[in-house]
C-alpha cells in the first residue's frame, strides 16, 4: 500500500472553519440548527464544528451522535462483529435543521442508513449533510451540502481520515494499492 497525505491538521482546521461559516450562511436562524455526528469520526467533527460556530456566532448548537450499525444494508454480510457505539440524541428533531456530519462521503449508503435512523427522533424541517471529504463514486442519489475537500478517487484507492480524538493525529490520506 502507498500512502499519500492529502490534508494535515492545518488544512483540516481550515476546512472546519469554512464548513462552519457555510452552515451559518446557508441557514438564517442558527437557533434551529442541530448537529448530528455519525459514528465514528463524524462525532468529533460535529464537535469541532459546534465549537467553531460558537466562536463565530456565539450560538451554542445542540449536538448528538448517531450509530447506524443496524440500519446498514450490508449489516448481515459483514464478516466482522460490529462495534456498537449507541445513538445519543437527547432532544427532539421536530422542526429543526439537522446537519448530519461525517468524515467521508463515498457511495451514499452510510447517509441513507443515517436518514433511516434519524426518523426515530422526530420530523426535521430540513436535513443537510456536511462532510470533510467527498471522494465520489455514488451508488445512491445523495449529495453533500457542505464539503471540506473534494478528492476524486480511482478504483483501488481509499481515503482514510484520522482525527486527534480517535487516532491521536489529524490527517487525510489516500491509500493506493501498488497494483493501481
Amino acid at each position: 500500500m502507498i500512502n499519500k497525505i492529502l490534508m494535515d491538521a492545518k488544512l483540516i482546521g481550515r476546512s472546519i472553519t469554512r464548513l462552519s461559516h457555510e452552515i451559518l450562511e446557508r441557514n438564517e436562524n442558527p437557533d434551529h440548527i442541530v448537529l448530528i455526528g455519525i459514528h465514528n469520526r463524524g462525532v468529533p467533527l460535529a464537535g469541532r464544528i459546534q465549537t467553531k460556530i460558537r466562536e463565530i456566532s456565539g450560538v451554542e448548537l445542540s449536538q448528538g451522535s448517531l450509530d447506524i450499525t443496524f440500519h446498514r444494508d450490508d449489516f448481515r454480510e459483514r464478516l466482522v462483529m460490529p462495534q456498537i457505539e449507541g445513538t445519543d440524541i437527547p432532544f427532539s428533531l421536530d422542526g429543526k435543521i439537522v446537519i448530519l456530519v461525517d468524515d467521508v462521503l463515498y457511495t451514499g449508503r452510510t447517509i441513507r442508513a443515517a436518514m433511516d435512523e434519524l426518523n426515530s427522533f422526530g420530523r426535521a424541517a430540513k436535513v443537510q449533510l456536511a462532510v470533510l471529504v467527498d471522494r465520489g463514486h455514488r451508488e445512491l442519489p445523495i449529495k453533500a451540502d457542505f464539503v471540506g475537500k473534494n478528492i476524486p478517487t480511482h478504483e483501488g484507492e481509499h481515503v482514510n481520515v484520522t482525527l486527534t480524538e480517535t487516532d491521536d493525529v489529524d490527517s487525510v490520506y489516500l491509500l493506493r494499492s501498488q497494483d493501481s
